[in-house]
């Protein structure tokens, strides 16, 4: 399970792919830190840059949305559009039982949702501003809690600077219809999202496919799709999914070390992580943009935790290892962390690599 879900997930060789079609391939990349999807990236493409993810965000061909988990995902405008629609269920759920849902019980959500479609439509808006003229028409509410509603229940996009590698800034909204220019359909089959997470995270069991989507019942899906699906047991005996000709390497394939960013998806999209994550650590969801912190993997396997920290005379990847690690082990992380910071803190006048005390 472990190798196969690596070789899925781009990691046990850098994939000869374009940036837009790895993103379609992963079925999306955790986004909360703006920064992250770039060393994501980086860690499954080969030649990669940052000016290729960028350039797709500033051109609309990808896109920061509220999806999967109710959370910032980065994908192609295409799945974006097909997305969002399944899993609208989750956004109303996560808003319902929020803080926010609460405080705006007995208000005409539909009112509230015209009104922030029509400002947002006009032109993107931070969410403060939001809040500042909705209340301007719902006084007696919470601004706050107007404004969440707006961007939970509808449709919208982060729009640039927000989401490229210079930019920086508060997070900025418009509807998708008008970034993307085209209607969000009505929901279609979950069959494609079931089976296009297989290919991107199994062989899996329904509940993992849960845990990554926030859906429910999708047992029902499994069993729709039938023959479509091929069927094995773990250890313990429980059912796991995966596509027919799905990769399922020789366990012993070797596996380089890789530098996850924060909020990866391999590390957040399964109800059992043990395929990856030892000790059922939990995994750290850092605050900041992106790109400077995240998790190591040693042999296909989270065995360290990394940040690069800058001052006037560099940057220095520091990595903090939950064990010893073996002078093979450090001799690999430490090339590929030096490559890590060639991309990551390209200019700076010059990097390090230290690997910390257990």
């Amino acid at each position: 399970m472990n190798r196969a879900t690596l070789d899925r997930q781009l990691l046990l060789r850098r994939a000869e792919l374009t940036a837009i079609d790895a993103i379609e391939h992963l079925v999306g990349m955790q986004a909360q830190a703006p920064r992250a999807p770039f060393v994501g990236l980086w860690c499954r493409v080969a030649g990669f840059g940052h000016e290729e993810l960028s350039e797709l965000v500033t051109s609309r061909a990808a896109v920061r949305a509220s999806l999967m988990r109710a959370t910032i995902h980065l994908v192609s405008a295409r799945d974006c559009v097909m997305l969002r629609p399944l899993v609208q269920p989750v956004l109303v759920n996560g808003f319902s039982a929020s803080p926010f849902g609460r405080n705006l019980a007995g208000l005409d959500l539909d009112v509230l949702l015209a009104a922030g479609r029509a400002l947002l439509d006009e032109r993107p808006r931070t969410r403060s501003e939001l809040a500042r003229l909705l209340t301007g028409r719902w006084p007696d509410r919470d601004a706050e809690s107007l404004a969440y509603a707006v961007s939970y229940l509808l449709p919208l996009v982060q729009v640039p600077p927000r989401g490229t590698w210079t930019g920086a800034g508060q997070a900025t909204f418009t509807t998708v219809e008008a970034w993307l220019g085209r209607a969000i359909p009505a929901p279609g089959s979950l069959d494609e999202m079931l089976l296009r997470y297989l290919g991107a995270f199994g062989p899996a069991g329904v509940m993992d496919v849960q845990t990554w989507c926030g859906l429910t019942r999708l047992g029902e899906v499994a069993e729709r799709l039938g023959p479509r699906l091929r069927r094995f047991r773990d250890e313990n005996g429980r059912e796991l999914l995966d596509l027919p000709d799905a990769p399922r390497p020789d366990p012993d394939t070797p596996s380089p070390p890789r530098f996850l960013p924060e909020y990866d998806n391999l590390l957040l999209s399964h109800a059992d992580r043990s395929r990856v994550v030892v000790d059922g650590r939990i995994v750290p969801l850092y605050p900041g943009n992106g790109g400077v912190r995240g998790e190591l993997l040693v042999d296909g396997f989270w065995r360290a935790n990394w940040a690069i920290s800058r001052n006037s005379a560099g940057a220095t990847l520091t990595i903090e290892p939950f064990r010893p690690m073996s002078k093979r082990d450090s001799a690999a992380a430490t090339r590929e962390g030096l490559r890590l910071l060639a991309f990551a803190a390209a200019d700076a006048e010059s990097h390090d690599v230290r690997i910390a005390r257990a």
